[in-house]
């Protein structure tokens, strides 16, 4: 079984002296629970684990119950610090209320306990850790599985790779369509909108969130208005709740709509909005095409190429904290727009000799970026930019 990068990161800050919360967070089944077993394993602090899996969500006095018995086997082993580590609490009301009031306690007592909670839903997560725990925790961020670490844990090929995405629990199942899909739609799909969004965010409509949901993962690497999204989904309302779903949706690692790059933000905002998958999985979930079929269309192929290149900067955002956009005035177009600090980099994909990259030119002289890079036909090879790490592209 292999290591993700982030083992390292959270061994040497359980190692370090008490001083905040480790917050793992990320998607559904990237192997948050996975690799804080592995760490576990590797440690020599003491430790204790409680996972909230079939605790009630109304039981949040759960969470003071792991606390007093980690507090217990610190005191009658006579140990001069513990780990205590709680996995998916993030379903339990008011959580962030009682952790609070535990690790205050701790710190006022003097007890050298150590903390890791680990969580899939971004929602009810960050809303905790903002109202909750300001200045008392810290976030590794883990996200969904690149190339490389499918290539090096089951085989997978590029072209693999960019139809059935970076989960690792459904690589072994992607030569059974059926099995493949059942498992991205159930353990996924349905996990995440109605375990991690419904279970804790009033939602008027749904049925309307699902729907929003599979037809942007459709449309992954285009541009839709949410005037002609409403166009296509019933019952739909207005773009203010489109835009809303949307934005959860974003922050459970499912699908984003990327602004218009613009210097003004206001028309950022204001512009139409195209279509990301963090996981080229959810895309081809709702694709008629089998890997093969899909392999031989020309026109589909191109898509499902820009949008794992577009899955790639997206995953990279997530931990390197970075902002992504899109451009395009009239006929010319960048595909991706990376900004951090200031620093501009404009990413063009041109998956066949047909597409035209003459935006990338037009960008330059308008913007004048930090960095353009070209993947694919005439440019940096795919394969070498789903391995790269773009944080260094700031550099």
């Amino acid at each position: 079984m292999i290591q993700r990068p982030y083992f390292q990161a959270i061994t040497t800050r359980v190692s370090e002296p008490r001083k905040f919360i480790q917050i793992i967070e990320g998607p559904r089944q990237v192997g948050k629970s996975t690799l804080i077993k592995q760490v576990l394993r590797s440690i020599s602090i003491p430790w204790i684990h409680f996972a909230a899996d079939n605790v009630p969500a109304t039981r949040s006095a759960w969470i003071s119950d792991c606390w007093m018995s980690a507090r217990n086997k610190l005191q009658m082993e006579h140990l001069p610090e513990l780990l205590l580590v709680i996995d998916e609490l993030q379903k339990l009301r008011n959580w962030a209320e009682v952790v609070k009031k535990e690790w205050d306690a701790d710190t006022f007592n003097d007890i050298n306990i150590k903390v890791v909670l680990l969580g899939s839903s971004r929602v009810r997560l960050e809303k905790g850790l903002s109202e909750s725990l300001k200045g008392r925790f810290e976030t590794i961020k883990m996200p969904n599985w690149s190339l490389s670490e499918m290539q090096q844990a089951f085989g997978l090929t590029t072209d693999e790779y960019i139809y059935y995405g970076g989960y690792p629990g459904a690589a072994e199942l992607r030569h059974d369509i059926d099995r493949w899909q059942e498992y991205i739609s159930a353990s996924i799909v349905d996990a995440t909108i109605n375990n991690d969004i419904l279970m804790d965010t009033p939602i008027a409509k749904p049925a309307l969130l699902r729907q929003t949901f599979e037809l942007s993962s459709a449309y992954s690497g285009q541009m839709l208005s949410l005037t002609k999204m409403i166009g296509q989904l019933q019952d739909a309302g207005n773009t203010t709740t489109l835009a809303h779903y949307l934005d959860l949706l974003a922050q459970c690692g499912m699908v984003c709509a990327l602004s218009k790059f613009a210097m003004d933000k206001a028309r950022r905002r204001n512009s139409i909005p195209k279509y990301q998958v963090y996981n080229n999985a959810l895309m081809t979930l709702y694709c008629e095409h089998d890997f093969t079929a899909a392999r031989a269309d020309h026109k589909l192929w191109g898509r499902l190429y820009e949008s794992a290149v577009g899955a790639h900067i997206m995953n990279c955002a997530y931990t390197g904290r970075f902002e992504v956009y899109y451009w395009r005035d009239g006929n010319e177009e960048v595909d991706f727009v990376l900004v951090k600090n200031s620093k501009i980099v404009a990413v063009e994909v041109k998956s066949n000799h047909d597409k035209d990259t003459s935006g990338l030119h037009t960008f330059e002289e308008l913007f004048h970026p930090h960095r353009s890079i070209l993947v694919g036909e005439g440019g940096i090879q795919l394969e070498t930019f789903l391995h790269s790490d773009l944080k260094e592209l700031f550099e």
